[in-house]
């Protein structure tokens, strides 16, 4: 009986001060912050490996360009070309003035590369910008990622470094989309986020193009007796144009005499969606930072001409690699959409504007 008495005793005593540990000390948060700590550690030699993947072959492909310092070209290009936001606190004129910081910053990355590139056709210059882009996107991450990790350990902080930790898996899918991106981009296939500007294709038929917008072209053609305005990027570069100062320009020119404008995107769907699945709505289907989007409402509000949008759906992973065959597919779909679109709500002998949004890349 004082065996077994001891033996309780000496067991309460060891959950009191089992209690005592876990609820007045910081030991078990510092044992969690260790744990994730090592977690997080391991996603990010991977996210390192990802990077220093993705700039050797950004660098490979230059040589074969023949740039003469691929790497210092590389470097000098993640150093610089970012932008600062306009202020916000003031909202007036904040459109026009992310417009102009755009097209400024825009104009300095093709100026860099063009300079360092000599008279190279066109798309491969277009490619190579958005090579440099995906590039900068990588390190970015990696670098906001280790700045958070930092910080946690710096101030002992268990919950940010938990937080990221949970985050990692999605970051590095996202990164590893990015990094296998850059594929496509160098073979010049078309990309799930050429979608709006394949649907476009279907419609020009040999129709003839005019730039309306700085590597933006204007098609004019006929779909059953109305009169049809196709607006895309130029192909087959990456690039995406200004769709939205094409429409502003295409509109101004026909006096406002427009049926419906109708934009046709990628987007962004949902875990509980199929890749391919077609919507359709009412707006401005772009996905810009705000300037381009503006002008299409602008313009429509304007002249009172209704917005008519078609997306298909697909994940950030699948918008930047390779078209699957599920999307081409929601494109033969959407083209049907826009056709239908087009033969209710338009009358005959009206004139309507078809803009197909999205990355150009492989698409003529």
């Amino acid at each position: 009986m004082d065996g077994s008495s001891d033996w309780a005793s000496t067991l309460l005593v060891l959950l009191i001060l089992t209690s005592l540990f876990l609820n007045f000390t910081d030991i078990p948060q510092k044992m969690q912050l260790w744990r994730w700590a090592s977690f997080i550690r391991k996603r990010l030699y991977q996210l390192s490996e990802i990077e220093n993947e993705s700039r050797r072959r950004a660098i490979a492909y230059l040589s074969k360009l023949g740039v003469s310092n691929p790497r210092e070209f590389m470097e000098n290009f993640l150093d610089n070309f970012f932008v600062i936001e306009p202020v916000s606190k003031e909202p007036t004129d904040i459109i026009r003035r992310l417009k102009h910081l755009l097209r400024v910053r825009n104009a300095a990355v093709k100026a860099y590369v063009s300079e360092r590139l000599g008279n190279i056709e066109l798309w491969k210059r277009n490619n190579t910008e958005v090579l440099l882009e995906i590039v900068s996107v990588i390190r970015l991450i990696n670098k906001i990622v280790r700045h958070y990790f930092q910080l946690g350990l710096k101030y002992s902080n268990w919950v940010l470094v938990m937080q990221l930790a949970l985050e990692m898996p999605q970051i590095l899918r996202l990164v590893r989309s990015y990094n296998d991106a850059i594929d496509a981009f160098l073979k010049g296939t078309p990309v799930g986020d050429g979608v709006g500007p394949l649907v476009a294709r279907h419609f020009i038929g040999n129709a003839k193009p005019e730039e309306v917008a700085e590597e933006t072209d204007l098609y004019i053609t006929e779909f059953e007796g109305r009169k049809l305005y196709v607006i895309k990027a130029r192909g087959p570069g990456a690039t995406v144009g200004w769709p939205g100062e094409a429409v502003e320009k295409v509109v101004e020119r026909l006096g406002g005499k427009v049926a419906r404008i109708i934009t046709v995107d990628a987007a962004l769907r949902l875990e509980s969606e199929e890749t391919g699945e077609v919507a359709y709505g009412v707006g401005a289907a772009i996905g810009d930072p705000g300037p381009e989007k503006i002008a299409i409402e602008r313009t429509a509000t304007k002249y009172s001409i209704p917005l008519e949008a078609v997306v298909v759906k697909m994940s950030d992973a699948e918008a930047l690699n390779t078209m699957t065959k599920k999307i081409y597919e929601g494109v033969q779909r959407a083209v049907e959409i826009v056709k239908k679109i087009i033969r209710e709500k338009v009358r005959e002998g009206e004139s309507v504007i078809l803009v197909g949004i999205g990355n150009t890349v492989g698409i003529l």
